[in-house]
């Protein structure tokens, strides 16, 4: 099995993750973006190749991915980097695997199902925390229940942290926040549109409606036409959510949204290894036919710390010959059960 791929923007928080747990997997990841001196420290550091490649140079991205016949791609926010990329692996051969969690994206990625399979290529978008421990819950209640027309997640979260690239892409999309799928198709809703309360097992707890990357993905894996997702948030924060109906507006625009991201400097570039190893997540999805309901219950490890999990595992499958050409989630690609095969995952019907 080849044990090489190019990883790009491999020197931010997840990338190099991906990166150092690509080697224990025994992989040798070409580390790749377009900042030199951060990839050449990342490379010494790791013993490993890199390419300087700006994503506005179609031909080095060509040369390094007809090389490579595997991207992962790590550099968001994707619904700016995710075309390059896709484009050139179409033109290529090279298989496209990211960590996005991004509505825009999967929905544009999708409609290149035909050139991807007659390029012989699986593109699968979302193979991290967003969306593959939700996308295989989704499946899997699916497969409880056929008859599904309705389709609502709910996530919690406990211990973590959110990193400096993740909080980038949630400044970059925050006029897009509320989405939410009917009949097929996706409808902007206002942010806050809606509260549920849900118990997982410690509490009736309360969780907003999100714009989560399965308003596109569970769609695209199950067929349920309506989808709805419901993050647990802190009741400060959603009311922070409702007043962006008012002031949000005036925060679109790009000198804004700059302003806001120059301010991350000052967080910690991610989660500690304590808070990856010693945090989780719950979700719960339920799949009704306006008659009957499946309802199932998950738990999974901390969100980066999947991600670094699913990804290499999923780029050690392409490697090794495991893959379907064309759009895929992970889900299609691997199973409602795929999700089962990480320590620390655990599902329950309810």
């Amino acid at each position: 099995m080849p044990n090489t791929y190019l990883l790009y923007g491999s020197y931010g928080y997840t990338g190099n993750l991906i990166a150092e747990h690509s080697l224990r997997a025994g992989l040798r990841p070409i580390l790749a973006g377009r900042d030199e001196t951060r990839l050449r420290a990342q490379a010494a550091r790791l013993n490993l190749d890199y390419r300087v490649i700006p994503l506005s140079d179609a031909a080095a991205l060509d040369d390094a991915l007809r090389a490579a016949g595997l991207v992962v791609h790590a550099a968001g926010p994707f619904v700016h980097t995710w075309k390059p990329m896709v484009e050139s692996c179409l033109r290529t051969g090279a298989h496209y695997v990211d960590i996005s969690g991004e509505i825009e994206e999967f929905e544009a990625i999708a409609p290149l199902d035909a050139q991807a399979k007659a390029a012989g290529v699986m593109l699968l978008p979302g193979a991290g925390f967003d969306v593959v421990p939700s996308d295989c819950l989704a499946a899997h209640v699916k497969r409880r229940l056929p008859s599904a027309t309705q389709l609502k997640l709910f996530i919690l979260s406990v211990g973590g942290g959110v990193s400096r690239g993740t909080a980038r892409s949630a400044i970059e999309n925050m006029q897009r926040a509320g989405r939410v799928r009917r009949e097929g198709k996706i409808v902007t809703v206002p942010p806050a549109w809606r509260v549920e309360e849900r118990d997982f097992g410690r509490g009736p707890i309360k969780l907003v409606s999100v714009g989560w990357g399965d308003v596109s993905a569970a769609y695209h894996s199950t067929g349920i036409p309506n989808v709805e997702v419901y993050m647990h948030v802190p009741p400060a924060a959603i009311n922070g959510l409702k007043a962006m109906r008012v002031v949000g507006p005036l925060l679109y625009n790009k000198p804004v949204k700059r302003l806001l991201q120059s301010f991350l400097r000052f967080q910690p570039e991610g989660p500690s290894e304590a808070q990856r190893t010693s945090g989780f997540s719950l979700m719960l999805a339920e799949a009704s036919d306006g008659e009957a309901m499946a309802a199932s219950k998950q738990r999974v490890p901390e969100g980066y710390q999947l991600t670094m999990l699913t990804t290499v595992a999923i780029a050690r499958r392409i490697l090794a010959g495991a893959f379907k050409p064309g759009f895929q989630t992970s889900s299609r690609a691997y199973g409602a059960d795929y999700i089962l095969e990480f320590e620390g995952t655990t599902r329950e019907d309810l």
